[in-house]
């Protein structure tokens, strides 16, 4: 009994010297950080949807089977990926060590040496009357413990902004998954309208070339003069000229695309043939699904629960800490006598009890640092959920306005395909001015390029929005969505 009551009379000196200290930690400048603001508007400034795209893994999302492939050697090959990884692992190892620190430890060691004490001395009388050698030798191992005791939860909570941050780096990863998905789906775009673009530009050379025939023809006959020859000459070398130039830009998309997928320059195979057909749907959802669905957002937010178990692990430092220390082996003078028992036997346990006092101003800025980084954290917090939503109202719109001009420039291709032939059919019949021809098939030839331009910046509208509602990064089997405080839903 009388053992408890001192147990209990000490832990209630431990607590009693802590409540005393904790009135004097000092008061944080401006005070401590405000809780973060989550709240978004109803709507992304649409009617609202029931379905979100976002829960679709990209290999549903993205139908044509090239660039599934592709994505799916990206994914596998990407070096910045691949380093985002070595970094989570990082994350992964300092939780390791932050939980090592509040758990015991335990060694071995072993050693010898030689110990001389000065014969006028009072230990070397000693020695001198006993008959003990001056040159004392000495030989020890065996076991040695310690530990901190961690009553205020200081290791603990370190430990677990530790986790914290290791989630977070796994939503970083999950980020630059969603990226890179998006990355690579707007190159493929960029290179089928890259590939129609030729396509259009070829067609034009050759009734560019079948043209200059009848002019040519026509110039002999005397109706028309050199000059008519001469422009549409000179149209068709510009027509020729720009052939090269495209093919050029496709060399340069196809390299990108390569560097992506972290390999040296290789053709890619893609489907443009499907290009002006393809009719991918984005379903937007609610605003409010951003936090959950957003590896930035869930990321800042992991983050900011960090930096909260940083402060409170700051300010535990001014608290008292408990150490304990044991040692249980073998001393001895005479190596021959080492492991003599219980006479060579050496053990010990220390118990110590410290707290600051003076000179404070150490964990007293580690204190006040940590408060402001948390401040940071909200405020990125919040940024990134408004950077969420405004991208994804600027995707929205982009889209609706894209499809709108995509149906316009249609519209203009197809009426300019008909003067193409009107202006034709008038100029062999020498009702139109060979001008009228070859301004006709100018504005044509721009308009079916802007045709495609149009196109390829509506593709590349969805997959950005498509990343924008967070995206890209789920597996097909990861169906269940973890509510936005779970911390095992933090990260998939």
């Amino acid at each position: 009994m009388s053992t408890v009551a001192d147990a209990r009379g000490w832990f209630g000196s431990i607590a009693l010297a802590g409540a005393l200290i904790s009135a004097c930690v000092p008061a944080l400048p401006g005070g401590p950080a405000l809780a973060p603001n989550r709240s978004v508007p109803a709507t992304f400034g649409i009617e609202a949807e029931a379905e979100n795209s976002a829960g679709l893994d990209w290999r549903e999302f993205f139908a044509d089977p090239h660039l599934v492939g592709l994505i799916d050697a990206a994914l596998a090959n990407n070096q910045e990926l691949n380093i985002t990884v070595q970094e989570m692992l990082v994350a992964s190892n300092e939780v390791m060590a932050r939980r090592g620190e509040y758990m015991p430890s335990l060694g071995v060691a072993a050693g010898a040496g030689l110990d001389r004490v000065g014969r006028h001395t009072s230990q070397g009388q000693a020695d001198e009357l006993t008959g003990v050698a001056p040159n004392l030798q000495s030989y020890t191992f065996g076991l040695s413990a310690s530990w901190e005791v961690d009553i205020w939860g200081r290791l603990r909570n370190a430990a677990e902004a530790a986790r914290y941050r290791y989630l977070a780096s796994r939503e970083g990863r999950n980020f630059m998954v969603t990226r890179l998905v998006a990355e690579i789906a707007s190159r493929y775009y960029e290179l089928m309208a890259l590939d129609r673009q030729l396509e259009i530009v070829r067609n034009n050379v050759r009734l560019q070339e079948e043209s200059l025939e009848v002019v040519r023809v026509q110039q002999q006959a005397a109706r028309v003069t050199m000059l008519a020859v001469r422009r549409f000459e000179a149209q068709l070398q510009g027509f020729q000229s720009r052939q090269f130039e495209i093919c050029q830009r496709i060399v340069e998309a196809e390299n990108q695309l390569n560097l992506l997928l972290g390999r040296f320059p290789a053709p890619i195979a893609r489907s443009s043939e499907s290009f002006l057909t393809m009719q991918p749907a984005v379903h937007t959802g609610l605003p409010t699904q951003l936090l959950e669905n957003r590896p930035d957002v869930r990321r800042a937010e992991l983050e900011l629960r960090a930096a909260q178990l940083d402060v409170t692990a700051a300010r535990a430092r001014f608290y008292p800490s408990l150490h304990l220390d044991g040692r249980l082996g073998y001393q001895s003078f005479d190596v021959r006598h080492l492991v003599d028992t219980p006479d060579s036997v050496l053990f010990g346990i220390l118990a110590g009890l410290s707290a600051p006092l003076l000179n404070r101003n150490g964990i007293t800025a580690e204190y006040f640092s940590s408060n402001s980084r948390q401040v940071q954290a909200v405020l990125r917090y919040e940024r990134a959920i408004l950077s969420a939503y405004l991208d994804v109202n600027t995707g929205v719109n982009l889209l609706s306005n894209m499809s709108r001009a995509y149906e316009f420039k249609s519209q203009q291709v197809a009426r300019l395909g008909e003067s193409v032939e009107i202006s034709t059919l008038l100029f062999t019949s020498a009702r139109a001015e060979y001008l009228e021809v070859l301004t006709t098939r100018r504005d044509s030839l721009e308009a079916q390029m802007e045709l495609i331009e149009t196109r390829q910046r509506q593709l590349t509208a969805t997959v950005t929005l498509y990343q924008a509602l967070g995206g890209g990064w789920r597996r097909a089997e990861a169906v269940p969505r973890p509510a936005p405080n779970a911390d095992a839903g933090a990260a998939q």
